[in-house]
């Protein structure tokens, strides 16, 4: 599986929030941001621009937030370098069997 690219935010290594959303875990298994929640401040994230360079991010955050309070702004807002969010579901199901949470990494370009 692979990661969605918010097309409406920077392109990865633009200035700006470049926004990956993806799943952690879907009813065939695990998904591509399935070991998402074990990544620490400081870890590495390479991604492939559409050149095929890849881009590298270090983790400078990580927070679980309630999809009903999601910090839009935090996520989706301007930046003053080249930034990265990653997006997944996070948290205890609701009656439906919908996560409540979603996990949310922040990252920079270095």
């Amino acid at each position: 599986m692979r990661a969605g690219w918010y097309t409406g935010g920077a392109a990865p290594g633009r200035p700006g929030a470049a926004v990956l959303i993806g799943h952690n875990d879907t009813r065939f298994g695990r998904a591509v941001f399935h070991d998402l929640k074990d990544i620490r401040k400081g870890a590495e994230v390479l991604v492939r621009d559409s050149e095929g360079k890849s881009l590298r991010f270090t983790v400078t955050d990580k927070e679980t937030v309630s999809k009903k309070a999601f910090p839009t702004e935090r996520v989706y807002g301007a930046t003053k370098g080249s930034t990265l969010r990653l997006v997944t579901c996070d948290g205890a199901f609701d009656a439906e069997g919908h996560p409540v949470d979603n996990l949310i990494v922040y990252a920079e370009l270095t």
